[in-house]
């Protein structure tokens, strides 16, 4: 019996296949009832009380009507349960959609579409945030910190950017130029973000937008979810279209701050990539590039 097999049978499901292999596992799983999707836990990653703290904020998100995947507790009740090697399962509602776009590449809607569902996702991101805001979370909840210091202080949560092993010397002149203007700049709102709005986490069903995949959700800047909405579309012509139409559906006129936060998160992607990419994969080379875009956008050359 495969680890997913075992996981499966926590809950009385059936492995269909296997959908992301990240940070996590992710794979389509038939229940009795409908369908799901079961989490294997990568170790060392999340410990069992973060991953517990995120199904019960998912729960109550869910429990609220938002467009989020509540929480499936196992046969036994247990919404976290370990697997004989150790890692940890989880399983979640399954949410239709397809994906608002694929990390590197285009959109496939038309650009009037795109719009509205940029609109639509930031009034998603505002709703969540003052959802969250009236929660009282229960004793003994943690998730990581997006805060000054989980971005851009001496230990960053992704890591030290800044150290990137394949960084020239001018790169990597920039990249600690980007992380002290960061430390003097970031500020606003603070509480539970997704941190991860990447295209890819956005179901789009019809013309509403759902969000999945919180395994990095933490304690930051609430425009940081914004910036993350944007980093993967920094570089393409329509991006201002795109930022615009985020913020106003957010409620917010706070530009130089979205792009800041834009900022943050392609730096915080250059520390991703370290322990995770063999050095010669690409994605190193295009994550510094677009590092090097945003610094140059923000810092005032471009």
């Amino acid at each position: 019996m495969t680890p997913a097999e075992e996981a499966a049978a926590h809950w009385d499901g059936r492995v269909l296949r296997l959908l992301r292999d990240r940070e996590n596992q992710v794979l389509e799983m038939q229940l009795p009832h409908g369908k799901a999707a079961l989490r294997l836990h990568r170790q060392g990653y999340q410990s069992p009380e973060a991953i517990t703290s995120e199904l019960w904020w998912c729960a109550e998100l869910a429990r609220a009507g938002l467009p989020v995947p509540g929480a499936i507790p196992a046969l036994d009740g247990n919404l976290l349960v370990r697997l004989a090697d150790g890692r940890h399962a989880s399983a979640i509602a399954w949410i239709e959609g397809e994906a608002l776009g694929e990390a590197g590449g285009g959109f496939t809607r038309p650009m009037a579409e795109v719009l509205e569902l940029y609109h639509s996702l930031g009034a998603l991101l505002a709703r969540l945030h003052r959802v969250t805001d009236g929660l009282t979370l229960p004793p003994g909840f943690m998730r990581p910190r997006w805060d000054r210091d989980g971005l851009v202080g001496e230990a960053p949560f992704w890591g030290r950017f800044w150290d990137h092993p394949i960084a020239t010397p001018d790169q990597r002149r920039d990249l600690i130029r980007a992380r002290d203007f960061l430390r003097e700049r970031l500020d606003g709102p603070v509480g539970l973000i997704h941190a991860d709005v990447l295209r890819e986490n956005v179901l789009v069903n019809g013309r509403s937008v759902s969000l999945i995949d919180f395994d990095d959700s933490g304690f930051g800047y609430r425009l940081h979810d914004l910036g993350t909405a944007l980093v993967q579309t920094v570089q393409r012509p329509e991006h201002t279209d795109l930022r615009d139409a985020l913020m106003a559906g957010y409620g917010t006129t706070d530009q130089e701050g979205v792009e800041a936060f834009t900022l943050a998160r392609a730096l915080a992607s250059v520390g991703w990539t370290i322990p995770r990419l063999k050095l010669d994969d690409p994605v190193h080379k295009s994550h510094l590039a677009r590092a090097k875009y945003c610094i140059d956008r923000v810092l005032g050359r471009l």
